[in-house]
């Protein structure tokens, strides 16, 4: 996908490497992805090069339950690369999008409330993430497609910085993940009602993740009463 002139390239596990100027060669790469993910009896993605990385939902899980408001991979112009980019989507698996209708739940330009999960709007836009300098050339739609070629076996020198991006978000320290437990704590609700804080559920979905019950108890007693 990243056309410039540096030519860089980047080994992906189990094969030989491809340079990033190549988009059929990314896409092949996500399609043929060779790399084996299985989850943890927490329900924990295991990648055993990063063991610290473990969300519970699969890209193809998050978009399944209905994410981004349909639009996360919809036409956009990066000002980190100076391009138009669309039909992105393609390069995803074929069973990831099966019983999605693409025009509105996966590269729709209108965001629409009611696909997403919890029927709520989160997160900022794209333009926003670009000037805070969270995106870089080799993804630039973001963390997510980040992740969908992770999960497929892609790795670049960028893995750790978006992976600590994770943990920031959704790790077990988290500021979002932890946000949540607090709340559901004092509302005295189940840890699965989404009543409670729709948004966060959402954003955190949007990063691969989603509360247990497991997650919530032990969260639960690093929460101080107000």
């Amino acid at each position: 996908m990243e056309k410039d002139s540096s030519k860089k390239k980047h080994k992906f596990l189990g094969s030989s490497e491809v340079s990033l100027n190549s988009k059929d060669a990314s896409q092949k790469m996500i399609r043929d992805g060779c790399l084996e993910v299985s989850k943890n009896d927490k329900g924990q993605l295991v990648f055993k090069d990063f063991p610290q990385f473990q969300p519970n939902m699969s890209p193809k899980e998050v978009l399944q339950a209905g994410s981004f408001g349909g639009t996360y991979f919809r036409p956009i112009y990066s000002s980190v690369t100076k391009q138009n980019y669309k039909d992105e989507w393609k390069e995803l698996p074929e069973d990831w999008l099966k019983g999605l209708n693409i025009p509105t739940q996966v590269a729709s330009s209108t965001c629409r409330e009611s696909v997403n999960t919890y029927k709520v709007k989160c997160g900022g836009s794209l333009e926003m993430w670009e000037s805070s300098g969270w995106i870089v050339t080799q993804d630039p739609y973001g963390w997510f497609q980040w992740y969908c070629r992770f999960y497929h076996g892609r790795r670049t020198k960028d893995d750790e910085r978006q992976i600590g991006r994770w943990a920031k978000c959704a790790g077990v320290k988290g500021r979002w993940r932890n946000n949540l437990i607090a709340k559901v704590v004092r509302s005295g609700c189940g840890f699965d009602n989404p009543t409670i804080s729709p948004v966060v559920r959402q954003t955190l979905q949007h990063w691969g993740y989603r509360l247990t019950k497991e997650d919530y108890k032990e969260g639960a007693k690093r929460v101080k009463p107000k």
